[in-house]
Order: C-alpha cells, then structure tokens, then sequence
C-alpha cells in the first residue's frame, strides 16, 4: 500500500502545471462570449492575532470600529492555492499559492514543499498531510495560517488534464535538464531520457516532470526543489507553446479538459477575468518561486522541509501580501525545530 501511495503521489505532483495555461484558455473561450467578472474577495473574519479589545477600553458610541476589522486590502489584488489531489490514495501533494496583482499588472506563484513543517497538534505534521485532517479546505487553512495571508479561492486539478493538454497543444519543446535513466517493473515505470531539448508529448512530459532520481542514486543536487525547478520551467513552455496563434483553433478542446479535469470555487466569469490578467502580463511575466527553507531538516526525529522564518516573511511580503500593511513575524505560524 505504502508503494501504491508514491506512485500515485509522483503522478500528481505534475497536474498542477496544466491550471494556469487552463485560465488563459477558458479567458479565450469567454471573450467570444464577451463576459469576464472579477473575483469577489471573500468576508474574513477578525485576524487570528488582532487582540479583542479589553472592557476597560470599550469604545465609545459611534466609534470607529477598527480593531476587529481585517486589515485594509489592496485593490484588485488575489490569492489563489492550485493543488494536485492524489485521488486514489487522498491527499494534496502538490500546492502551488497563485497571487495576481491585477493593479500592477504581475502574477507570482510559489511552491509549497509537501514536506514543509506545519505548527499543528498532528503527529505528521506535514503540509500535504493536511488534506487527511479535513481535504482541500483543511489545506487552505493551513496555508493561510502558515504565512498570515487569506486564501481568497482554490482550483485543484486531476493528473489527466495535464497528460491531455500537452498533447492537445500538439507537445512541448522543453530542456531536460538532466540525464534521466530510472526503471521501476514493479509501477511499470520506465523513464529514459538524454540530457537535452526535445519534444515531448503528454505521457513523455508526465515522466520528466515526474522524474525524482535514477536508479544508481544520481539526480537533482537538491532534491525535490529540483524537481519544483523542472515543474516551474515546463509550465512556462507550456504557456509559450499554448498561447501561440497558432493553437487558438484548439480553444473548445482546451476549454473541455478544464471543464472535465478541474474543481473550483470560482464562477466562470470570475476564471475568464484571471484568464485575462494571464494575457496581459505573458507568460514570460509570470514569476515563480520556492518558499524559502531547508529540505534536510528535522523535528523530533522526523524529516521535514523547515522554513526560514525571515526569508518566508520578506518574500510573502514582496510578492504575496494582499494586505496594504506589511506583515510582521508574528503574523505567521512557522514552527521552527
């Protein structure tokens, strides 16, 4: 069962990929149609640790009532979580947080290790662990309480749309950039593969991004954010190749792999409005990152990916803070060994 689970998790880890060139797709599929709506931001409720105010220093009738508000946002601007979901077995392997600054004409998205180290009452307590204590929702909870930013919605996303989008746009050229020789009889997993530019459809694209290591040990210096590396990289080819006017004609077959493959909890209009902002900026604008830490760390004897408490706040603050305030250490839970 144990092997089962890897196998399943190594698939998902590439679905993500397929959802950001998805949002473009369906922004086409809209425009014919001409509606595009954006996002509503959801209520939050008071700030985790914005104190209530004491008895002693109640407010005077008619006050302004600021200490139990959310702090002021930015405008146009939202936070998305994409995870790919191991179906079979339960879980979220994969998570990507999605930040579209609509305003300022930016998308940035980082990669969440499924390792990281999470401050929660579990005994595994790792991220992609969250899914078991409550599924997606659960993961987003977890997200926002980790770096002290809302999640405004998720898109989660089945391996299959992946495998079929690539071959829909017709394969990818992309830059292997390692030698990749791994051979498993036991998943009927065979991946070969020279170091190099090819052409790749959608099983052949499946592999490299599923690729970890090869069977005499040799792979990624550093592990699985190298693997986050080739993900990040193939997802900007992807974008190249699919927004290409030459494949504009494979809209209604792209548009089908969304509307099969993936769940959300944005209205359609709503995907068309971020479809949009994706065009606007271009694929070569959409930044990618890795949230800052140690893949080799540890707690109490287990093996985690560990934050950097002030890495992750100067980035989150850079890149991902919706609010007009800057963040501060102790609006984070980073549990730190």
């Amino acid at each position: 069962m144990r092997r089962s689970k890897r196998k399943t998790s190594g698939l998902q880890a590439a679905a993500v990929a397929a959802v950001c060139i998805l949002f473009v797709v369906t922004a086409l599929v809209g425009l014919y149609k001409c509606f595009s709506r954006e996002p509503a931001v959801p209520r939050q409720e008071t700030p985790r640790n914005t104190p209530e105010p004491e008895e002693d220093n109640a407010q005077e009738p008619g006050a302004s009532a600021v200490k139990n508000t959310a702090p002021e946002r930015k405008e146009r601007f939202h936070t998305i979580l994409l995870g790919g979901l191991d179906d079979e077995n339960g879980g979220s392997d994969t998570n990507l947080l999605v930040a579209v600054d609509a305003k300022n004409g930016r998308i940035d998205v980082v990669s969440l290790p499924r390792d990281t180290l999470l401050n929660v009452s579990w005994s595994v307590k790792k991220l992609n662990n969250a899914y078991h204590h409550g599924g997606f929702t659960q993961t987003m909870e977890e997200v926002s309480r980790l770096l002290g930013i809302p999640v405004d919605h998720y898109v989660t996303v089945d391996l299959q749309a992946f495998v079929e989008l690539v071959d829909a746009i017709n394969g990818v050229d992309f830059d292997i950039p390692v030698d990749m020789d791994y051979d498993d009889d036991w998943q009927d997993l065979h991946i070969h593969f020279p170091k190099g530019l090819r052409h790749l459809d959608g099983k052949e694209a499946l592999q490299v991004v599923r690729w970890r290591q090869n069977n005499d040990g040799t792979g990624y210096a550093t592990a699985d954010i190298g693997r986050i590396g080739t993900q990040q990289e193939f997802l900007k080819a992807v974008a190249r190749q699919a927004l290409q006017v030459s494949n504009w004609d494979k809209i209604r077959p792209m548009a089908e792999i969304f509307q099969k493959w993936v769940d959300t909890d944005l209205k359609l209009a709503n995907l068309v409005w971020l479809g949009e902002q994706a065009l606007t900026v271009g694929s070569d604008n959409i930044t990618f990152h890795t949230l800052p830490g140690d893949g080799a760390g540890y707690y109490k004897g287990g093996s985690y990916y560990v934050l950097d408490p002030e890495a992750v706040l100067e980035m989150v603050n850079t890149y991902f803070n919706p609010y007009k305030r800057e963040l501060t250490g102790e609006d984070m839970d980073i549990l730190v060994p």
